[in-house]
């Protein structure tokens, strides 16, 4: 038998649904002529996709979690409990084949040493889905939502039940088996927001689910009564979640520790990064838009404002901003005109100037009550903003400034006075973020750009072999860690290096937003394989949106309503102008669990709806065996 060997394992070239590359791709096998179709449909060829279909682990005993099933019928509280009853009682007629189906959702479970079933199954409301939907397209207080290119929905609320990954200590099958479709698998390609799957998983490894970046408040000089007399200093950590909220809360640490007065500066220390500021209009020449924001080590509120427009009946519209400026002009009411609701460039004509923000058009009346989600150009200039108008809010007062630099405080020299006492051995206030997993989730779920990167960073700075750069507890002094794109990506590759076999993709930042930056649905697959047999794997599966149910698939359900994939397919997917991709895991109704990896190129722009149904019929065809 001719065996072609991949990930360090031999592959039989004689299954049957096995295409292996040539020089000129090859047609895809018959059984999966429907995707030839759609191929054909979207004016794409064999040429232009890359195909991993991989089976992990075995049929007896999937890591996935519990399948979600969508029903239009309400929902008895028996449904969110661990039963299969309930799926073949509740399922809708949504896969291709309902014998199949049906024999599935009324199989016996297993039930592991723990008293984990690995068959179980959640049932959902298409009518909750779509209120997420709605929800999340008017909430005020999540705008890393609006970070991605991609369209997104929140994810469903978690029921109270046992988790259906195996446990940890389970022995495990860490046989490979043969692949199920090989299709250009080793071609790189531009992979679009897939290539969120490699630091996120990279920095679960490394730093571990419950990894938190720590930022610290010191401070010079003395401190006398509730007045310091001095300089604050707040030493950035790279966390990627600094909201506005969580700024107002480590600033209310410093009022609890009692200074409510500062006779010097407040001093923001951003140097844990150096040298990654990026031009925002560098990608596509939408500066405006969140996706494009700059990371820093200093990240506050993803360098983004969200502007409400609430209209009123003499045809204007008020505007409340979040967070709010200090020393910077905001206006507080717009005219409106008949128009359709648009983008922000179009329906507000934003400029940003050295103290204000001038509006130059009428908003449309088409956006009604609306939020716009637009970045600052200058990231540590908005975070010094945000902390000023902030310290004022808590009712506190500064008689300097809020300077941000990314270098740590240095004493002046030659000054001798109080204020210039050097700065408090141990942090006064020691913030800490929400863990990486938490992080990871919003990352991967909502396909957040600038998140990403500062996670990718971060693996650069704190997860080092020598100690003393990643502890979390150093003093604060000038050998403090720090990261840069370098260091970061090196890091990356070095990893991928150790503990895979396919060459490191060729990242040039951690999100994706990139042409550069390649990567082949084989690097895809083997490490998808690899984090599906981790003890983080539970973690890293969560964080993946479900088919047509959350995330940036919830959409599968409408372009492909009779896909098997719906509730059974854990993915994350890519979307530029000529790039779509998606890759993550499907449970088979045979109950085998596969990693599935398709990336679309061209070198023209894409017809999105089309190239994104080519990959719905892929999971369909995938969740079906």
């Amino acid at each position: 038998m001719r065996l072609l060997y991949k990930w360090g394992v031999a592959i039989p070239l004689g299954v049957s649904l096995c295409v292996c590359q040539t020089a000129a791709a090859a047609p895809l096998p018959a059984p999966l002529s429907e995707l030839s179709q759609a191929l054909e449909a979207a004016h794409l060829s064999p040429d232009d996709i890359s195909i991993v279909v991989m089976p992990v682990g075995n049929n007896s005993a999937s890591r996935l979690p519990e399948v979600v099933t969508v029903t239009d019928k309400p929902l008895a509280e028996s449904d969110h409990t661990d039963t299969t009853q309930q799926a073949s009682k509740d399922t809708p007629a949504t896969n291709k084949s309902a014998t199949k189906a049906d024999n599935q959702a009324s199989a016996e479970p297993i039930t592991l040493p723990d008293g984990v079933s690995i068959n179980t199954t959640r049932t959902v409301r298409k009518a909750d889905i779509r209120e997420h939907e709605r929800r999340i397209h008017r909430q005020t207080d999540d705008p890393y939502t609006y970070q991605s290119l991609e369209s997104i929905a929140p994810p469903l609320p978690q029921p109270d039940i046992g988790r259906t990954s195996l446990p940890t200590e389970t022995p495990l099958d860490l046989s490979t088996p043969s692949a199920l479709v090989l299709h250009n698998a080793d071609i790189p390609r531009t992979p679009a927001s897939t290539m969120k799957l490699v630091p996120t998983f990279v920095a679960l490894d490394s730093l571990g689910s419950d990894f938190v970046w720590q930022t610290r408040v010191y401070h010079t000089g003395v401190q006398v009564g509730d007045t310091l007399i001095g300089d604050l200093i707040i030493q950035g950590s790279g966390d990627p979640k600094m909201t506005h909220e969580r700024v107002a809360q480590l600033l209310r640490g410093v009022q609890q520790r009692g200074i409510r007065h500062i006779h010097g500066n407040i001093v923001l220390d951003s140097s844990v990064f150096e040298a990654v500021s990026k031009d925002a209009a560098d990608f596509d020449n939408s500066p405006l838009r969140p996706y494009n924001a700059s990371p820093d080590g200093l990240l506050v509120n993803f360098n983004s404002m969200a502007i409400h427009s609430w209209p009123k009946e003499d045809k204007t519209a008020e505007l409340t901003y979040e967070p709010r400026l200090a020393d910077y002009h905001l206006p507080s009411s717009i005219p409106m005109r008949d128009a359709v609701c648009s983008s922000v460039r179009y329906s507000l004509e934003p400029e940003w100037q050295v103290n204000k923000l001038t509006l130059h058009t009428a908003l449309p009346d088409g956006c009604g009550e609306h939020i716009f989600y637009v970045a600052y150009p200058d990231a540590k200039d908005f975070a010094a903003r945000v902390v000023a108008e902030k310290w004022q809010a808590l009712g506190n007062d500064l008689t300097g400034k809020v300077l941000a630099q990314e270098q740590p405080y240095q004493r002046p020299k030659g000054s001798h006075t109080l204020a210039d006492i050097a700065p408090s051995v141990l942090p006064i206030v020691s913030y800490p973020s929400l863990p990486l997993a938490t992080q990871i989730f919003d990352i991967n779920h909502f396909s957040n750009n600038v998140m990403a990167e500062q996670v990718a960073l971060s693996i650069g700075a704190y997860s080092l072999p020598d100690t003393t750069r990643h502890q979390g507890t150093s003093l604060y002094q000038k050998d403090d860690p720090t990261s840069t794109y370098p260091i970061a990506l090196g890091d990356i590759q070095g990893w991928w290096r150790t503990h895979l076999s396919t060459p490191p993709p060729y990242l040039t930042n951690g999100s994706g937003l990139c042409r550069e930056c390649t990567i082949s649905a084989a690097n895809l697959s083997e490490l998808l394989g690899y984090a599906y047999h981790h003890p983080q794997f539970a973690t890293y599966v969560d964080s993946l949106g479900i088919a047509g149910v959350s995330g940036t698939i919830v959409a599968h359900s409408e372009r492909l309503p009779n896909s098997a994939a719906i509730g059974r397919a854990w993915i994350k997917t890519g979307t530029l102008n000529n790039v779509t991709s998606m890759a993550g895991y499907v449970q088979g109704q045979s109950g085998q669990a596969y990693t599935v990896v398709g990336i679309i190129n061209t070198e023209h722009a894409l017809n999105t709806y089309g190239a994104r149904v080519v990959l719905d019929k892929l999971l369909d065809w995938t969740a079906q065996q």
